[in-house]
């Protein structure tokens, strides 16, 4: 078997409504309005083309800064050191440790990531956090020009690892990208719940 995880809010935190309140207070008096300029600023291709690699993040700051009306320096504050910001969600780096266990002791389950990550903040996890290094491989969408719920980035992990789709479980906290992998063929977990992850995947795996 073959389990995929996603990065953000799987593997580590990503609170992108805290973030915004954080450096811009003013503009965020309420819960609602924070998740409201966190959407405006991440759900968008001024983002989006970052994340894939098709821009470098100074223009995706220009872009979101005319588009937005924010100050170009408060809005590199916020995004320049989110690869630092990142950090690991306890729960799912112990169950990857258990994984990692009953793969060495068993052969019989690979590990792979895919996730959506601009290549700058991927080159820090990769340095910051040596659990990555417990993967069998991965795809981070800033390397390859291509992000889910894109089929292509699906398609591309199962060829440069030689996955097969029914014995393939994906894990991702987005509907969106889970329904892709399921259209795909393969097994997926929608994670609303890391803590619940163990037990959501012992279920699917024999």
């Amino acid at each position: 078997m073959n389990v995929v995880f996603d990065f953000g809010a799987v593997l580590f935190t990503w609170q992108p409504a805290e973030l915004v309140r954080r450096q811009f207070p003013h503009l965020t008096p309420t819960a609602q309005a924070a998740e409201q300029l966190a959407r405006d600023l991440f759900h968008h291709e001024d983002w989006q083309g970052f994340d894939r690699g098709d821009h470098a993040l100074d223009e995706a700051i220009a872009r979101i800064a005319t588009r937005l009306s924010l100050p170009g320096d408060a809005l590199h504050e916020l995004l320049a050191p989110i690869g630092e910001r990142l950090a690991p969600i306890d729960a799912t780096v112990a169950l990857l440790a258990r994984l990692r266990e009953q793969r060495d002791a068993q052969g019989d389950l690979r590990l792979y990531f895919l996730s959506n990550m601009p290549a700058p903040y991927a080159r820090v996890l990769e340095q910051r956090h040596d659990f990555i290094g417990w993967f069998d491989g991965g795809i981070f969408s800033g390397d390859v020009q291509l992000a889910k719920p894109q089929p292509e980035i699906y398609r591309l992990l199962e060829t440069r690892y030689g996955l097969e789709p029914a014995r393939t479980v994906f894990i991702d906290d987005m509907p969106a990208n889970v329904e892709a992998a399921r259209g795909l063929g393969w097994q997926a977990i929608h994670c609303t719940a890391p803590d619940l992850l163990g037990a959501q995947l012992q279920s699917l795996l024999p």
